[in-house]
């Protein structure tokens, strides 16, 4: 059973039956939350539950229509995001939102840097970047330039800026969704230690296993209301994943054991669909050889960095090969543009969905439709009735949320802005299809129902190249399985009964990487 609310004095933040509409959406409806010091406080739903609506209103990124809140006892209404870091709320963004082109120090003080009268005081300024770094362990010249560091470093500068304001919440939105292991236990360390100070520390992930190692109590929400407040250490994870999707963890099983079933080993036709010999980019990845069939998953994997995206992004015309050549159906073709390559029906769904992906000023409806409006040209218009049917199919084959064609998508949430991204290839009827990354981001249930669909395309006689983080999801689906390091194709494995993640692992950290 749910906890009671505010049955602890440590209460920080509460917020009490919020809701949020926006055109056609309510997005919030009657919604509660309590932070409170010293905790880590998980926040869980599918996607399209509410979770990024509920941050933006804490933030005072969105006003809130209805219901209250309260910092310290004290009732506020934020109207800007100033506010509520004024309040003590900082957050710390799956995208990081700092300055690459500016130095760690810059980007740590930002806003607070020390001055001497009119102008910074820069070695005083740096000290002081330098002294925040040091409560996270972190040992940087902080007049290096932020970009030239990884994600996780960015993230840890980002909870330093977050110390430098006294933070006292700190929001961490699916901030570990692009790091590797080592640096997630670095970044939990971390937070552990903030928690351990007395800040309260909101955690948004779709990964269960970190959600249970590190919160000490969750809120869930389905479908924009509030479900319960739960001590994790009560909460069975299937009874979670039943509340989160609104079923049972047995219906949730009978989906994975379906997406299971709908992947069967079968022997690939003779002729490849796309041959791929000698192919490499100079800079990006090393000249590599592959063979992608109709009606196989071919898997990628590899350590951030290790050329995964770089070698898919060559066989659709993603980015130019320098090295090599592609043959389609037997005979060779060129690629030069995506362009070129979807009207061969080849596509690739992008892991960066901002910046390749949607264009938050349409709507899901014109979203969907820009490929396939594309591969027609300018003057060939896409029937409206046609046009119609195809997006409906796909807002139900892919329970896109809200199902309304004509709700702008910046106003979805993350998943189901990745779900209309992946409707829109699907909508080209693509014969291989790029998938990087897919399921980043997405829930659970939303996660299994993409696996079986991605399953039942290649049964179809889709070929389908499916790049992911997570090894688990990697061996679950592909027949095959491309290992990447350090941009070197190292390995091809069949994926068989014998093969598991720590073979995968091995074969990442032992294949030597031999010179072209």
């Amino acid at each position: 059973m749910p906890t009671p609310h505010g049955t602890s004095g440590d209460c920080v933040v509460r917020m009490t039956g919020i809701t949020i509409t926006f055109p056609g959406v309510k997005a919030l409806d009657g919604v509660d939350l309590v932070l409170r010091r010293g905790e880590v406080h998980a926040l869980m739903g599918e996607n399209g539950a509410g979770k990024s609506t509920l941050i933006k209103a804490l933030t005072g990124v969105h006003r809130i229509d209805h219901g209250g809140m309260t910092v310290d006892g004290r009732e506020v209404r934020f109207t800007g995001p100033s506010q509520a870091q004024a309040a003590g709320i900082s957050t710390v963004y799956q995208e990081v939102n700092l300055c690459p082109n500016l130095s760690v120090a810059e980007n740590v003080m930002l806003g607070h840097e020390i001055r001497r009268g009119p102008f910074i005081d820069w070695p005083a300024t740096r000290r002081a970047a330098r002294t925040y770094l040091e409560r996270l362990n972190l040992d940087l010249d902080v007049r290096s330039q932020l970009s030239a560091h990884s994600i996780a470093v960015q993230q840890l500068c980002a909870i330093a800026r977050a110390l430098v304001v006294d933070s006292r919440v700190l929001v961490l939105d699916e901030p570990t969704s692009s790091l590797d292991r080592a640096e997630v236990a670095e970044l939990f360390r971390v937070v552990r230690s903030l928690r351990d100070s007395g800040v309260a520390i909101l955690f948004v992930s779709h990964f269960l296993d970190q959600v249970y190692e590190l919160s000490d109590r969750m809120t869930v929400l389905r479908n924009g209301r509030f479900v319960g407040e739960f001590l994790t250490a009560d909460l069975p994870r299937r009874e979670l994943v039943s509340h989160m999707i609104g079923r049972s963890g047995e219906a949730l099983a009978g989906i994975e054991e379906q997406a299971r079933a709908a992947i069967t080993p079968h022997s690939p036709r003779e002729t490849p669909l796309l041959t791929g010999l000698g192919l490499g980019r100079s800079g990006a990845v090393e000249p590599f050889d592959l063979d992608l069939y109709p009606g196989e998953i071919v898997g990628f994997a590899g350590l951030l960095g290790s050329g995964r995206t770089e070698a898919a992004r060559l066989l659709v015309g993603a980015d130019r090969p320098d090295r090599g050549n592609l043959s389609l159906d037997g005979r060779p073709v060129k690629l030069p543009t995506p362009l070129a390559a979807l009207r061969r029906h080849l596509a690739m769904s992008s892991e960066d969905r901002k910046k390749e992906g949607i264009i938050g000023d349409l709507t899901v409806r014109e979203n969907i439709a820009l490929a396939l409006q594309a591969g027609r040209g300018t003057w060939r218009r896409i029937p409206k009735r046609e046009l119609d049917e195809v997006v409906q199919k796909y807002v139900v084959l892919l329970n896109i949320n809200p199902p309304n064609p004509n709700a702008l998508i910046r106003n979805l949430s993350g998943g189901n802005q990745q779900k209309v991204l992946l409707a829109r290839w699907l909508a080209t009827a693509p014969r291989l299809m790029v998938l990087d990354e897919p399921t980043r981001g997405i829930d659970i249930g939303a996660k299994t129902e993409i696996q079986r669909l991605i399953a039942e395309l290649a049964a179809d006689g889709m070929s389908i190249v499916f790049i992911s983080s997570e090894l688990e999801e990697v061996l679950r689906l592909s027949q095959r399985i491309v290992v990447m390091r350090d941009r070197h194709k190292v390995a091809e494995i069949t994926n068989t009964a014998s093969v598991t993640t720590d073979t995968v692992l091995e074969t990442i950290a032992n294949t030597e990487v031999r010179a072209s």
